[in-house]
């Protein structure tokens, strides 16, 4: 039996691109997944809400709830400019699937908390939206994370044995003894860009400034002896890590913002490089944000021996978006999304919370 859906996908991921938005076609058919990626396009926050976003760990329990639904607000008008733009008929889609913006992660408390309000989006684009794919995880014992490997084995297996992605953190996910391993390895963009944000520019591109400074070892080796590496997986990260345990090393250290730079990208392909050539990985493809940066990728290339492979802007840029729309599709097909053996938790689970219009 073949089932087709047409849905949706948003991201906004941590490091604060932008409000990822894809259009994709997903096919069941003989126990097979394929799918097709037919529009994609990043709309950039405004600088306030980007601002916002920033701080809202910060902000009062009012506060968060009014930015839930100004962010729910957003992400539907960015849907119905994005369905206008590309000439998309709204009844041909079957659902919105929506990451949300992560706020909160501290599944060794209990709880995820991801804003974005869902029944927001489905009032505004007059389409079903199905959101909040964590939480249920995060209650059945699990990280709530990560959740993208499920689509690396199903939709993208036969391109590598490993796959990593570089958003706002770095995960890796890979497939050993028949059984799938994913966790966060390490951070990714987001303690680079909180750097580079301080002399007002919003990245370094292509890793340049990074690329111009000297490794400072001391910090490296400290940087290196965090207690999260230490950690068996199950195990993922947020930003209150970052601000937490990340940042405060790297403030307390007196050197220039290139050297700085130059000692977390060093950190990062570490980190990486450890566990690729740990669980002997022939073929990695990267995606995310990090691919860009060129810089960073020729420090995992140091530390990593197998098959860099880097696929086109759309897979590199989108791919999140493309699996949070395919856990839609697994949700609307009654089939998990989320895999005990990658988050931790008691069982799989076919999880979200599904908002209609009407």
């Amino acid at each position: 039996m073949k089932s087709n859906y047409t849905i949706i996908g948003i991201m906004s991921g941590t490091s604060l691109d932008g409000i990822d938005i894809t259009c994709t076609e997903y096919i069941w058919e003989e126990n097979t997944w394929s799918f097709e990626l037919l529009f994609c396009k990043t709309y950039n926050y405004s600088e306030e809400d980007s601002e916002t976003l920033k701080i809202a760990t910060q902000l009062s329990a009012a506060e968060l709830i009014q930015l839930d639904k100004k962010l729910g607000k957003l992400f539907g008008e960015s849907v119905l400019l994005f369905l206008e733009e590309f000439s998309i008929n709204k009844k041909n889609i079957d659902t919105i699937a929506s990451h949300g913006h992560t706020i909160f992660h501290q599944p060794e408390k209990g709880f995820t908390y991801q804003i974005g309000c869902g029944t927001n989006i489905a009032l505004t684009t007059n389409i079903p939206v199905i959101n909040d794919f964590r939480t249920k995880d995060v209650l059945l014992g699990g990280q709530g994370a990560p959740l993208v490997p499920v689509g690396d084995f199903l939709l993208f297996s036969s391109i590598a044995d490993g796959f990593l992605n570089i958003g706002g953190i770095s995960n890796i996910s890979y497939l050993q003894e028949q059984k799938i391993h994913a966790y966060d390895i390490c951070p990714g963009n987001l303690p680079l860009n909180l750097l580079i944000n301080t002399i007002g520019k919003p990245y370094d591109h292509q890793g340049e400034i990074a690329a111009s400074g000297k490794v400072n070892i001391p910090l490296l080796e400290t940087l290196n002896s965090l207690d999260f590496y230490t950690q068996n997986p199950p195990k993922s990260l947020g930003i209150e890590w970052i601000n937490e345990q990340f940042s405060p090393v790297i403030e307390r250290f007196e050197d220039s913002m290139a050297n700085k730079l130059a000692t977390i990208c060093a950190h990062i392909g570490m980190q990486i490089g450890n566990i690729t050539t740990q669980q002997k990985i022939k073929k990695l493809l990267i995606t995310g944000g990090g691919a860009h940066n060129s810089h960073l990728i020729t420090c995992i290339k140091a530390n990593f021996k197998g098959e860099i492979i880097i696929p086109n802007n759309q897979i590199i840029e989108f791919k999140e978006a493309i699996i949070f729309g395919f856990l839609g599709a697994l949700y609307l097909e009654k089939q998990a999304n989320c895999l005990q053996d990658v988050t931790g938790a008691i069982r799989n689970s076919c999880s979200g919370i599904l908002h209609l219009p009407n």
